[in-house]
């Protein structure tokens, strides 16, 4: 548990005898299992702090993972000395002035109180894998897994829709360390167990002929990853980007777009949305919006995710749509193979009536190219409203509701 009790004495001067109630969210609970556990605690925390301490303070409240939504001098009205932004608390080393009071937090930044790279390539923190299992049924095209990692003995902490690095063990043909490769994280801040402990991957292990050699070549990163086994260790950095970020809105509309392990922000996002475990532990997002996933795999069996993703439809019909796209089992309109972008295609005066919506946003994930069929669909139903799409698009991007992620 954060140790509020931290005024100590007050300095001499009438600037250092000021005290400070600091108003702070998001703080995580280190106290929990025994001091294991960082269990991130739900609503605002209030505490006292003398100003002499006002920038240590904020770094402690940084290294646990808070926000800082507001500071008043003590004795003054409810209404703070200044609002604090969505940027993260700060964490320079500079000393607090003597003299005079803290001045005005600077403007917003978007997303500024997201965590990014608090483990670099050059210190990755070393977890330990947890688990590893096949998600593909019986029948299914290559190799598929949900793994698991233990992230307890760190800080790593995330949001849904970000990445993470990993580094796989041993050195390249030139004796160098492999270099990192990026995932999207598959599992909710709080983790698969919601405990705020581990971190979860979907991944697919690539395997492709060499065009020079003509020889089977297994991907180094996904392999590792694919074959790893509870207890081994994992070497993590990030985590990165912020592209793909759900809205805080519990009302919007979400319509995600994706195709094999493109499932994985989505699965982040349908979990926190309807899990009920997430719901307890987020009291403050309860989604009560549309979500629509479009999906497109080979086959059945390579359905990731399927059961679960049934059971969210069925408990949830009024909120949560479910699409799929069978390349080699399901026909087109034309009689051609049932991709992504023809499912978009079918709903496409469905999907523009929403999009059309302030509260609408489209996630796009997995192999590069889907957007351009995707486009191709949007853009036919955007005409019957004498709406070029491209620029409608370009809008919903500058808005901040058109996300992609293609690799």
């Amino acid at each position: 548990m954060y140790n509020p009790s931290l005024s100590g004495n007050a300095g001499s001067t009438s600037a250092n005898s000021r005290m400070y109630v600091y108003e702070v969210t998001g703080l995580q609970d280190r106290s929990a299992d025994s001091g294991n556990g960082k269990i991130r605690l739900s609503g605002s925390q209030f505490f006292t702090v003398p100003y002499r301490r006002m920038n240590q303070e904020m770094r402690r409240i940084a290294s646990l993972g808070g926000k800082i939504l507001n500071i008043r001098l003590l004795g003054a009205a409810a209404e703070p000395t200044f609002v604090a932004s969505s940027e993260p608390v700060a964490t320079s080393t500079e000393t607090a002035p003597t003299e005079t009071a803290p001045t005005a937090a600077p403007a917003a930044k978007k997303h500024a109180d997201v965590p990014v790279n608090i483990y670099r390539p050059n210190a990755p923190f070393v977890g330990k894998c947890v688990s590893n299992d096949g998600l593909l049924a019986e029948g299914g095209i290559g190799m598929v897994q949900h793994v698991k990692f233990d992230i307890s003995a760190g800080d790593l902490s995330y949001f849904e829709g970000q990445s993470i690095g990993i580094i796989p063990p041993g050195k390249d043909s030139k004796g160098k360390n492999h270099k990192i490769r990026l995932y999207s994280i598959a599992s909710t801040r709080h983790g698969d167990n919601i405990d705020d402990k581990t971190v979860s991957l979907c991944v697919r292990k690539l395997e492709y002929k060499d065009e020079k050699t003509g020889k089977e070549v297994e991907g180094t990163c996904s392999t590792f990853l694919c074959n790893i086994k509870p207890g081994d260790d994992i070497q993590i950095t990030g985590p990165t980007g912020k592209e793909m970020l759900l809205p805080d809105d519990p009302e919007a509309t979400v319509i995600m777009m994706a195709t094999g392990t493109g499932i994985a922000p989505f699965r982040a996002y349908l979990w926190r949305m309807f899990k009920d475990n997430e719901r307890n532990v987020n009291p403050d997002y309860q989604f009560k919006g549309l979500a629509w996933l479009v999906f497109g795999v080979a086959t059945t069996p390579n359905i990731l995710y399927k059961g679960e993703l049934e059971e969210i439809q069925e408990k949830y019909p009024d909120n949560f749509k479910l699409t799929y796209a069978v390349s080699r089992e399901q026909k087109n309109a034309e009689g051609g193979k049932m991709y992504i972008q023809d499912r978009i295609a079918e709903n496409a005066d469905e999907l523009w009536s929403l999009v059309q919506q302030e509260k609408t946003h489209v996630y796009i994930c997995g192999l590069k190219g889907m957007e351009t069929g995707i486009d191709a669909a949007l853009t036919n139903a955007a005409i019957k409203s004498d709406v070029k799409w491209s620029e409608y698009r370009s809008q919903m991007k500058r808005a901040g509701r058109w996300h992609v992620e293609t690799y």
